[in-house]
């Protein structure tokens, strides 16, 4: 497995729309795998060319889309986007002995063959609490970009990392899924040793909604919010030559640091460069649907042009990491300070292995490690993914390395007199 790079290089700014974009004094960013294309571990060689043989496993038409680290295993789920994907989450070892390893479908292969809502249908996103339980959502549809089917309910799971089993199913009611919804992302906010009181917040991109389920009695309500569409000129792209227009509102969203007995949601549009915050106190509430509309805040400054986020995740130092999806490139902010463009770093950025960062987590080890999915997504949307480059990786971060001489550092405040670029 390769090592973290911890040598220090030269302190560096290169010009964008951010004011200050410093790139760390050491480089902390290292790739754990990589593959041209993915593949599985099957039982047998007869079993995986027999899949081959009738359409249920096409190499070409597989993505890694989220990933998850909990102890000595990685989660990856591969959603059901595209006939001949076998299976929809697995998991690899961290401790591979190859650089391309094939993925173990999770729990088991018969969750992926199963029938009538039963097993896992498309899984998008995982978050794992610290008590060990993985909850997993599925969007219960398949061939999004061929013919879309809803085949079943999008459903949160939970799953058991010690057991590996899954403890509990719950489909979203009817009526917080509209037509046309697109659930994408999952947050797992838990507050007390031994996760009694945890809710779950789901993001509806294309619907613009926050869904929150609540453990302790398995209900659900959902917000709506102005602040949860995307930002017209921000839904068009421009990625590598490869122009196209998405308009994903509610997706990416963080937690903040536990005080004083509330903590903040960070969370914003992918298609936008703005970020917006409003008190978990407020969401976890479901008297407040109808009455919370001053709640949702506009934290700060704009990112500027190509700054769309797809996933953010806050570390234990308060720091906020977020992949800027048109700048194959990861940045940074200390929750401490102002959302300002002083105060927005670039901690990692390469245009040939970063090439759109998806998902980004980070894990509950000691020293954490934010785990990063890079998938060419638009390349593979439009079929323009070449079998011979290493187009999908899943990389780590070490967050403490990553700040360290640079405004992200929560040691280190930007002097107001600096000159702006």
């Amino acid at each position: 497995m390769e090592k973290l790079l911890l040598g220090l290089i030269l302190s560096s700014i290169v010009a964008t729309s951010f004011a200050y974009i410093q790139i760390a004094s050491k480089k902390p960013l290292g790739t754990l795998y990589r593959w041209k294309q993915i593949d599985y571990a099957y039982p047998t060689p007869q079993a995986r060319q027999a899949a081959i043989s009738t359409g249920q496993f096409n190499q070409l038409n597989v993505i890694p889309l989220g990933v998850e680290r909990w102890k000595d295993r990685v989660f990856i789920s591969t959603p059901r986007w595209k006939s001949g994907t076998p299976a929809t989450l697995s998991s690899v070892p961290i401790g591979a002995q190859t650089e391309s390893p094939p993925l173990e479908p999770y729990p088991n292969w018969n969750w992926h063959n199963a029938d009538n809502c039963t097993g896992f249908t498309s899984v998008f996103r995982m978050a794992i609490d610290h008590c060990g339980v993985m909850w997993v959502l599925d969007s219960g549809q398949v061939d999004a970009f061929e013919a879309p089917r809803q085949l079943c309910p999008p459903t949160l799971y939970a799953i058991n990392l010690a057991t590996d089993t899954v403890i509990g199913r719950y489909p979203l009611p009817s009526q917080f899924v509209l037509q046309n919804s697109l659930i994408t992302n999952i947050v797992v906010d838990s507050r007390d040793v031994r996760c009694r009181d945890l809710h779950v917040y789901i993001a509806d991109a294309w619907r613009f909604g926050l869904i929150v389920f609540r453990n302790e009695d398995t209900s659900f309500w959902r917000f709506g919010h102005y602040s949860f569409y995307p930002e017209p000129l921000l839904s068009n792209y421009t990625l590598h030559g490869l122009n196209y227009q998405w308009s994903d509102g509610l997706f990416g969203m963080s937690l903040g640091k536990y005080h004083q007995g509330d903590r903040p949601l960070y969370y914003h549009s992918m298609s936008s460069s703005l970020e917006f915050v409003v008190s978990t106190s407020v969401i976890r509430d479901p008297t407040r649907v109808s009455n919370s509309v001053g709640e949702f805040k506009l934290l700060g400054d704009s990112r500027g042009a190509n700054g769309q986020v797809s996933a953010a995740a806050v570390d234990r130092n308060g720091v906020m990491f977020f992949n800027l999806i048109s700048r194959d490139s990861i940045g940074c902010w200390d929750t401490r300070k102002p959302y300002t463009n002083r105060n927005l770093v670039v901690v990692a950025q390469n245009n040939n292995t970063m090439i759109f960062p998806n998902d980004l987590r980070i894990d509950h080890e000691v020293p954490q490690m934010a785990w990063i999915i890079t998938n060419r997504l638009p390349m593979y949307q439009f079929n323009l993914i070449n079998p011979n480059d290493y187009n999908y990786r899943v990389m780590y971060l070490d967050p403490v390395a990553a700040v360290q001489n640079s405004v992200c550092q929560p040691e280190i405040s930007l002097s107001d007199n600096q000159d702006m670029m």
